[in-house]
């Protein structure tokens, strides 16, 4: 969507907060020993807090309220009570919700307690792209200009992009124009960030795959070449300058 007016703002913040909170809430919630389905349940009660409600399980029905996936899992893992948490796991949480009909969109991947794999390396450097990525990101900007930057500074840290996920539009609905705002430079989208755009930009990165393909459950995906992945995802709203981070209470930063 397009902030045309104070009203659209003050709804896009809120929706905002909701999800931001959410997700900063869930990852300190998140321990050995309780399991995804737990999380899942904790953050609902979140969002029911402010009266927003689930984005994937609104629009497509998703068997959870958040996407909560774990080591090689890449994204859209299904919460089970099944599914342990461990220490030294490297999680992702992904929470979007709808408000009064305005939709936001947030994630982080985060290391559970002690870095015991190796995994904070990952975590860093998708945390640095993003940030890097926001910051570069003005009206008139080509988005193929952010996706080259995000897949150059990956590959300067020895990682690649996962190129078939991608950021996207929101505020009106979950996904909007523009439809895909890749981490690498599409030379085929000619596309430009608009100011007063409102969009969700997330990295990526990992340690092997460029591509994600989806298991049996038909929401998990994981890497096509195996290795493992980390998303960080802010809701923004693009400027003549600096963008307006809404969901920056989430912690991503902290």
């Amino acid at each position: 969507m397009s902030i045309t007016n104070e009203a659209e703002l003050v709804g896009m913040k809120k929706a905002s907060e909701a999800v931001a909170v959410t997700l900063r809430e869930m990852v300190k919630y998140a321990r050995p020993g309780i399991t995804t389905k737990e999380l899942d349940e904790f953050g609902n009660s979140i969002l029911q807090s402010y009266g927003a409600k689930s984005a994937p399980y609104l629009t497509y029905g998703f068997p959870g309220y958040t996407c909560i996936s774990v080591n090689n899992e890449f994204c859209h893992g299904i919460p089970s009570d099944k599914r342990i948490l461990k220490e030294g796991d490297l999680i992702n949480i992904d929470v979007s919700a709808e408000l009064d009909g305005f939709w936001s969109d947030n994630g982080s991947s985060f290391v559970l307690g002690r870095d015991i794999h190796g995994y904070q390396q990952l975590v860093d450097a998708s945390k640095y792209i993003l940030q890097k990525a926001i910051n570069n990101i003005k009206g008139g900007v080509k988005i193929a200009d952010i996706g080259w930057l995000i897949e150059t500074e990956a590959k300067k840290k020895g990682l690649t992009v996962v190129k078939n996920i991608t950021g996207h539009g929101v505020g009106r609905s979950l996904h909007e124009e523009p439809f895909e705002i890749a981490n690498y430079r599409d030379r085929f989208n000619r596309e430009r960030f608009k100011k007063n755009a409102v969009v969700a930009i997330e990295t990526f990165i990992s340690t092997k795959s460029t591509m994600a393909i989806t298991l049996s459950d038909d929401w998990t995906m994981v890497g096509n070449k195996g290795g493992f992945m980390a998303q960080h995802e802010h809701t923004i709203v693009v400027t003549d300058g600096k963008p307006l981070i809404l969901t920056a209470m989430n912690g991503i930063y902290n």
